[in-house]
């Protein structure tokens, strides 16, 4: 049994309306639920993701208002890779991002595959990867009511790049436990290093692939606004996620146990090197409780929260759609 490649990818915000208008007016993605933390309701949680939120599109947000500021390191989700159609998009984004005065890179190659890297207002490491040579899982559907033309648009995440001091235990648990194949490595952009090892999962490409670069120079990193929380990686659905419970027990690596999110199950535990990683359902979806046509526009709580909306509502700071 395989997992099926990235789900989501949750990050961190100090602002969630600063944080609403660059992911929606820059880079064009759908906010496809605005909801609560289900571990803190004081705070929101945005889902930015393609047309319907399809799995494997997903970035999302926790706002937390007093995060400080985040200091890169290891032990660490390092960067996400957001997915665009081919390698002419880069160069839509390129003009994009000097218009929005986004801070960037020029584009390159890496690993085979065309890449261009940016950072959000909080500094929020983002790379954007070009699909022209993608043959593995295929990318979501475009949001057309977006700012940015389809043929451009971000259609899904890319690699999830992670860094470690020492990455044999991570490496272990990626191969042994959770079956990736390492498929590829390619130089580091940091002179000296050991190269970036590529690890891929079911059908591999783009959307199914996490990047393991070793840094036994830095310090390990101390997360704020504009670092990652975790990755989740996709599970068919409940009876492959007690497999994987079942299989995480076995190595004695302890877990959250099966987490009721109601769009989604999940299953919560951390790496050797402290990475959190999640396994996450495919459904039922962000469209189990709003109208496609709809999604993102109103304060979606899960029916066990339903009856404290009153009292969540008054905790939050109002945030216009």
């Amino acid at each position: 049994m395989e997992l099926k490649g990235i789900h989501h990818v949750s990050a961190l915000t100090a602002n969630a309306a600063d944080n609403y208008s660059f992911y929606t007016e820059v880079l064009g993605m759908r906010l496809v639920k605005k909801t609560v933390n289900q571990d803190d309701t004081s705070v929101y949680h945005l889902f930015y993701a393609d047309e319907i939120g399809n799995p494997g599109t997903d970035l999302t947000f926790f706002e937390i208002p007093r995060a400080g500021t985040t200091y890169p390191g290891v032990s660490s989700i390092s960067a996400t890779s957001l997915r665009v159609k081919d390698d002419n998009a880069l160069q839509y984004w390129k003009q994009r991002f000097i218009e929005y005065k986004v801070d960037h890179d020029d584009i390159i190659t890496v690993g085979g595959r065309k890449i261009v890297s940016f950072r959000d207002p909080e500094g929020q490491r983002l790379k954007l990867v070009s699909d022209e040579t993608n043959n593995g899982v295929k990318g979501g559907t475009p949001w057309k009511k977006g700012p940015v033309p389809v043929e451009n648009a971000i259609i899904g995440l890319g690699p999830s790049h992670l860094t470690v001091n020492d990455p044999d235990p991570t490496i272990k648990v990626l191969t042994e436990v959770l079956s990736f194949k390492e498929i590829d490595r390619y130089p580091s952009l940091v002179q000296g290093q050991q190269d970036v090892r590529v690890f891929s999962t079911g059908e591999g490409g783009t959307g199914a692939e996490v990047h393991l670069e070793t840094r036994p120079d830095l310090p390990r990193e101390r997360p704020g606004r504009g670092s990652v929380h975790h990755v989740a990686f996709r599970v068919d659905n409940e009876e492959e996620l007690q497999y994987w419970k079942e299989r995480l027990q076995s190595a004695r690596l302890p877990n959250s146990g099966l987490v009721e999110r109601y769009y989604f199950k999940s299953l919560y535990f951390r790496e050797p090197n402290g990475i959190l990683f999640e396994l996450a359902t495919d459904g039922p979806g962000f469209t189990t409780d709003e109208d496609p046509e709809h999604l993102g526009e109103s304060l979606a709580l899960p029916p066990y929260f339903e009856q404290d909306r009153e009292r969540i509502e008054a905790r939050l700071k109002p945030l216009d759609i």
